[in-house]
């Protein structure tokens, strides 16, 4: 006899998770009463408070979560395309209709409510990608069905970019990793994160000392893949020496005063001459790998100007820059990081106690309750409490990882692992702006930063997550 009401209801779902969930929701719920909480006000119970207005949406979102788990879990499959279609078109209309906040046109504004309807956007992105890639026909490695993959990522982050909320649109990036489980070639993962490396290191060295290391490196990852080091030595010693070479008469022989693209194309000339001689002795696929990140390469290095200075907005540059150590602005750029540096080391080993954290209770760390708040963590509840929580969050994305590993098809297994790379980039980005290992991009502590939207969003995202592999785990127990 099957089981009903209550029992039905959470027949096969994973009690660890949902504990999990419910634990970091309280957590961010303390940080959030702690972060805004006033001495003196009129009552502590008024919903002008953040923690009140928190409360409110945490109630709503335990009730979006018993509804997700109540739902078919067929109708996620079904409806996935359409759920992405209602996601673009939300993203456009807050591009054209919405309210600007922070510089970002990414808003609903209905009374004093605000609605960010980029982060449900995230999850039709999901739910569309993994409807994508779970069709019998599909392949990763076929050009059609990955560039069917492109579009459904891209769509949303260009719209997004648009709205210029460029640190949400970053988020859809972590969907590299879910690809590359599912069987991406490495090689074409490695221009996304070579043109990464190259528009940071753009800033760090002249164009001819890049493109010096350039050929250098790919060079020595032609020999790796072909992993016959003894009989490249030569050839590779060779090469750099000539390179090396080169590079120093050019600056000996005119500096300042040479013509630039002319220096690069010598080089590079020079270099796939010294390639292609050695493509007689070596595997023709690797050497066309190779030239092709080179050349991937040298057609991104002179675009690194254009896109900082006309894409990226004056805040977003600085902050680039002075994350790259490049210019020194303690009292604006760098003060939120500063301050949040302070915060989290004054709290040392157990921290200073519930509502004893100076540096948050006097308003030294700006954004306290929203992107900042691992600072209120830090301070407060000191090393101890900040590795809790970053444990919890741990644990959370290896239940999903598993959840995804146990599902039957592949449909639930490659939306697990968006939700899980979604919550692992977030918490990446966070917690390294705060503690100054990333640039500041204005990206929440998912479940715990103040936010409606966020918490809504990342629980639906979550139990869907959980109802599908209650659906796997329910006929499995049957």
């Amino acid at each position: 006899m099957e089981n009903n009401g209550i029992g039905k209801l959470f027949e096969g779902v994973d009690r660890w998770t949902v504990l999990i969930y419910v634990l970091i929701v309280l957590v961010g719920f303390v940080a959030i009463l702690s972060a805004s909480y006033e001495e003196g006000a009129e009552s502590i119970f008024s919903f002008s408070h953040f923690y009140m207005k928190q409360l409110v949406w945490m109630g709503i979102s335990f009730a979006v979560a018993v509804v997700v788990l109540l739902v078919d879990a067929s109708i996620y499959h079904k409806w996935a395309y359409l759920f992405y279609v209602l996601g673009l078109l939300t993203l456009v209309a807050a591009l054209l209709f919405g309210r600007e906040v922070n510089g970002a046109k990414a808003w609903f504004e209905i009374g004093s409510v605000r609605i960010q309807p980029v982060e449900f956007a995230k999850i039709a992105t999901a739910l569309a990608l993994a409807r994508v890639m779970s069709s019998s026909s599909f392949s990763i490695n076929r050009a059609g069905d990955l560039f069917k993959v492109g579009l459904v990522i891209c769509l949303p982050l260009l719209i997004i970019v648009m709205q210029n909320d460029t640190g949400s649109g970053i988020v859809l990036v972590s969907l590299l990793f879910v690809l590359y489980r599912e069987g991406l070639n490495k090689w074409l993962c490695i221009p996304v994160i070579l043109i990464a490396v190259l528009f940071i290191f753009s800033f760090l060295f002249t164009p001819l000392t890049l493109l010096v290391m350039l050929i250098l490196v790919c060079t020595l990852s032609e020999a790796m893949m072909n992993g016959q080091w003894r009989s490249r030595m030569v050839y590779l010693a060779a090469l750099a020496l000539g390179t090396l070479l080169l590079y120093f008469g050019m600056l000996l022989a005119a500096p300042g005063a040479m013509d630039l693209y002319r220096c690069l194309l010598v080089v590079t000339l020079l270099s796939l001459i010294f390639v292609a001689i050695y493509a007689f002795r070596a595997n023709l696929r690797n050497i066309f790998i190779t030239i092709g990140l080179f050349l991937t390469a040298m057609l991104f290095v002179p675009t690194t100007d254009y896109i900082f200075n006309s894409i990226l907005k004056e805040h977003q540059q600085n902050r680039i820059l002075s994350f790259l150590g490049l210019v020194s602005d303690p009292l604006g750029t760098d003060y939120n990081v500063n301050q949040a540096k302070i915060a989290i080391g004054s709290g040392g080993w157990i921290g200073k106690g519930f509502l004893q954290g100076t540096q948050i209770k006097y308003g030294f760390v700006p954004e306290k309750h929203t992107d900042f708040i691992f600072c209120t963590i830090g301070e407060e509840w000191g090393f101890l409490g900040a590795m809790l929580l970053l444990t919890l969050f741990c644990l959370l994305i290896f239940r999903l990882m598993r959840m995804g590993e146990r599902q039957e098809e592949p449909f639930g297994r490659i939306y697990c692992y968006c939700v899980a790379a979604f919550l692992l980039f977030h918490l990446l980005v966070n917690v390294g702006m705060t503690i100054g290992l990333m640039p500041v991009m204005g990206i929440p502590l998912p479940l715990v930063s103040y936010g409606g939207s966020s918490l809504m969003a990342f629980t639906i995202m979550l139990f869907i997550a959980v109802r599908l592999d209650a659906s796997t785990r329910q006929y499995s127990f049957r």
